[in-house]
């Protein structure tokens, strides 16, 4: 048996992430590779560190990409931020409130859950009311957009609450980084990570994530190691930190790190507030041309997001056969439900690169062929 090269078909990728990726950050990443230590390379982690300032809204210097997914920027959060018995409030409106549930029991803090119905935002009464019955909570934990469902949650109000009971927040801005406003320093957040693969449209694999002096200032007065050597991030703040020569930590992902420079790039060139603006023009072609064709939302309007779209599966419709069929006759690909949802509703995309008048027109044409079969 000879294995041949792979060689991917061109997909239109309109599911929950990854998503589509630009010309310009796939020509970045097949740029000669340089040692991770060069002088240039690390020339290029300062702009990179400026680039994510811009896109998280932040003054903090201690703003980099993990080099791993978005998950393991999530565990960086609960892993350094977190001791043994740290009472953490978990906000749980979808499956990724749940795995931040899951982090704070894995690194030994007790977790007060408050649950919302799946499709709802996070409700900002009900954090208080268990702010006010745990007065001593350290932190408070939410999802800025829940990519199971499509629902974003009022980052800014959780912010200021937590402030107000001398809590931190770990926040999860997966899917909302660079398709909705997300101003960290203004809405005081102190744990923020977020994915390369989702509205920045960058290769799969990189957690940009961004910590607060406060966050910082916990971190350093920790009384026990973190668990986690790889995400400890008191051994990478040298990595990352200061202009010039840096130490020895890990090995970056060099050509991946190339193109989530070109990706924020591309997005300091369009503007934050016009990427914002984009994202959600583009959601209303999309929700027009859908409600057309006679789909209901999951989220009500004012809490939805404009580039996670969870619409229900019409009654009588094999929706995996329908998801195939998009595949194999479009190579157009849209997401299935999770969790509660799943064989309910679909999870249609329009991030980044791929928030744009042409995937618009596609899905919209291959639903409507595809239902009509």
């Amino acid at each position: 048996m000879t294995i041949q090269s792979f060689i991917p078909p061109r997909r239109t990728l309109m599911g929950p992430g990854p998503s589509d990726i630009s010309p310009q950050v796939l020509q970045a990443l097949s740029r000669p590779t340089v040692g991770h230590l060069d002088p240039l390379f690390v020339g290029m982690m300062d702009e990179l560190k400026q680039l994510l300032k811009y896109a998280f809204q932040t003054e903090n210097e201690f703003t980099i990409a993990v080099s791993a997914p978005g998950s393991a920027g999530m565990e960086a959060c609960f892993v350094n931020l977190i001791e043994a018995g740290d009472k953490v409030i978990v906000c749980r409106n979808g499956v990724f409130g749940e795995r931040m549930r899951e982090n704070v029991i894995r690194a030994g803090g007790e977790a007060v859950v408050v649950d919302d119905e799946w499709g709802t935002p996070v409700s900002v009464d009900k954090v208080a009311q268990a702010l006010q019955d745990n007065p001593d909570t350290k932190i408070i934990a939410f999802v800025h957009a829940e990519t199971s469902t499509g629902a974003v949650s009022d980052a800014q109000a959780l912010g200021a609450l937590a402030k107000q009971y001398n809590a931190l927040t770990i926040v999860d801005t997966v899917t909302s980084l660079g398709g909705v406003p997300l101003k960290v320093d203004e809405w005081q957040l102190d744990a923020v990570y977020s994915g390369s693969q989702k509205c920045l449209s960058c290769t799969p694999g990189l957690a940009p994530l961004t910590f607060s002096p406060q966050a910082i200032e916990k971190i350093q007065s920790r009384t026990t190691p973190v668990q986690s050597w790889f995400l400890d991030q008191s051994l990478v703040l040298g990595y990352w930190s200061g202009e010039g020569k840096r130490s020895y930590h890990h090995t970056a992902p060099v050509n991946s790190l190339y193109a989530l420079h070109e990706s924020l790039v591309m997005l300091q060139n369009e503007g934050l507030e016009n990427a914002w603006l984009r994202h959600q023009a583009m959601h209303e072609k999309l929700k027009t041309g859908l409600e057309k064709l006679g789909f209901t939302f999951v989220v009500e309007e004012a809490y939805r997001l404009p580039q996670l779209n969870a619409v229900y599966v019409p009654a009588g419709i094999d929706e995996a056969k329908v998801r195939n069929h998009l595949l194999e006759t479009y190579n157009l690909e849209i997401g299935a439900g999770l969790g509660a949802l799943a064989g309910k509703a679909w999870r249609i995309g329009l991030m980044g690169y791929g928030a744009r008048e042409e995937n618009v027109a596609l899905c919209l044409r291959a639903l409507e062929e595809s239902l009509t079969q």
